[in-house]
C-alpha cells in the first residue's frame, strides 16, 4: 500500500515537471473550448515568462495561419507577434517562420488580414509581397488589396516594375485615389518629370493633384518646378491654390534668379493685399525675402 502511494507521488512529480509552465501559460490562448474574448484576453495577459519563448511564438503563428480560427483572434495574434518582434529575445530565431506564415496570410480570405500581412511583408522588403502586389495591379482578378493600397505598399520597396505599373495607372487609373498613389510613387522617378510638368500646368486638373505634382517635381527636377511656378504666377487666370503653392516654392527655393527677375517680382507685388491669410500672406513672405 505504501509503495502505491509513493508511486503515485512520483508520478505526480514527474507529470508536474513535464507540464512546463510555458505551455501551461499558453493554454488559455490556444484552448478552442474557450470563447474568443477569453482567448484574446489570455493572449493579451501572457506573462513575460511565457510571451518571450519559442513555444509562445510557435503557438501564436499556428493560430495566425489557421483559417478555421476566428478572424478577430487571428488579428489579435498578429498584433501580439508584432509586439514580440520588438521585445522577445526568442523572436530573431522565429523570424523566418514568421515571414512564411505572413505569406500564407497574405492570400487569406479576410481582406483585413491580407492587408495587414502584406503591409508587414512590404516593410520587410519581401520579394513575394512585391510580386503579388504588382500582379494584382496588372490583373485586377488577382488583386489582394485595392489598387491604391497596393501602390502605397510598393512604395516601401520600389523597383523598376513598380514605376512601370504606376505610370500605367497614372495614365489610366481605376479610381482617383489610385491615381494619386501612383503619382506619389512616381515622385521618386526622374523619368516622370515631364508628366508632372504637364499635370502642374493643366488647369483642368484638381488642385491637390497639381500640388502633388509640384512637390514631386521639386524632388526630381527643382529647376523645372521654378520655371513652371513662375509661369503659373504670371497667369492671373490660374487659381489661388496654385498661386499660393507656386509662391511658397519660389519663396523657399527661388534663389538669386528669382531675386533678379523684375517682371516676376512686379507681378507678385501687384498681388499684395491686406488679408492675413492665403495668397496675400504668402505674397508678403515672398516680398519680405526678395524686396526687404
Amino acid at each position: 500500500m505504501a509503495r502505491k502511494k509513493i508511486s503515485k507521488k512520483l508520478s505526480k512529480a514527474t507529470a508536474s515537471r513535464k507540464r512546463s509552465p510555458k505551455v501551461a501559460g499558453l493554454a488559455g490562448f490556444t484552448d478552442a473550448k474557450k470563447t474568443v474574448s477569453q482567448r484574446i484576453a489570455a493572449l493579451q495577459t501572457l506573462p513575460p515568462s511565457v510571451y518571450n519563448t519559442s513555444e509562445a511564438l510557435d503557438g501564436m503563428m499556428k493560430i495566425l495561419a489557421d483559417t478555421t480560427e476566428p478572424v478577430s483572434l487571428r488579428l489579435a495574434t498578429l498584433q501580439a507577434i508584432g509586439a514580440a518582434a520588438f521585445s522577445s529575445a526568442a523572436f530573431p530565431a522565429a523570424r523566418g517562420a514568421y515571414i512564411v506564415t505572413l505569406r500564407k496570410v497574405a492570400t487569406d480570405a479576410d481582406p483585413t488580414l491580407r492587408r495587414r500581412a502584406l503591409g508587414i511583408l512590404s516593410r520587410e522588403k519581401d520579394g513575394y509581397a512585391q510580386t503579388k502586389l504588382v500582379e494584382g495591379l496588372q490583373d485586377p482578378t488577382k488583386a489582394l488589396v485595392a489598387p491604391e493600397k497596393a501602390l502605397q505598399l510598393l512604395g516601401n520597396d520600389i523597383h523598376a516594375d513598380a514605376y512601370t505599373i504606376a505610370r500605367t495607372i497614372a495614365a489610366n487609373p481605376p479610381n482617383p485615389a489610385a491615381r494619386r498613389e501612383a503619382l506619389r510613387l512616381l515622385a521618386g522617378d526622374a523619368g516622370s518629370a515631364p508628366m508632372f510638368e504637364t499635370i502642374l500646368r493643366d488647369k483642368s486638373e484638381p488642385s491637390d493633384v497639381r500640388q502633388l505634382s509640384a512637390s514631386a517635381l521639386h524632388a526630381i527636377n527643382p529647376d523645372r518646378l521654378r520655371q513652371q511656378a513662375r509661369e503659373i504666377l504670371m497667369d492671373p487666370s490660374d487659381n489661388d491654390d496654385m498661386h499660393e503653392t507656386s509662391l511658397t516654392a519660389l519663396t523657399h527655393f527661388g534663389g538669386a534668379a528669382v531675386a533678379s527677375d523684375n517682371e516676376l517680382v512686379s507681378r507678385i507685388s501687384s498681388m499684395a493685399g491686406t488679408s492675413k491669410s492665403g495668397v496675400q500672406k504668402t505674397v508678403r513672405q515672398f516680398l519680405d525675402k526678395y524686396r526687404p
